[in-house]
């Protein structure tokens, strides 16, 4: 099955994820098909917090991805920023 979920990058104490598109079966931070975006959670000031192709998103749930309960609220934050802009 595919999945669209976070990977973790970044330093100790200082997390970053890519959102990719993987098979379920590979490691976390194992091997991907597709980046769509990332995640910093720990942003400040100027720094973006979240960035997402949301028209890749659709392409791949249209195909049968499966989104993970974090990348959906992601993709849910996204598309209201959008929609308010």
């Amino acid at each position: 099955m595919v999945k669209i979920r976070l990977t973790r990058g970044g330093a100790k104490k200082r997390p970053f994820y890519h959102i990719i598109v993987t098979d379920s079966r590979n490691k976390r931070d194992g091997r991907s098909i597709e980046r769509l975006g990332f995640y910093n959670p720990v942003a400040q000031g100027n720094e973006k917090r979240v960035e997402l192709n949301t028209e890749r998103v659709e392409h791949w749930v249209s195909h049968g991805a499966q989104l993970t309960e974090k990348v959906s609220a992601l993709v849910k934050e996204v598309s209201t920023a959008k929609a308010a802009a």
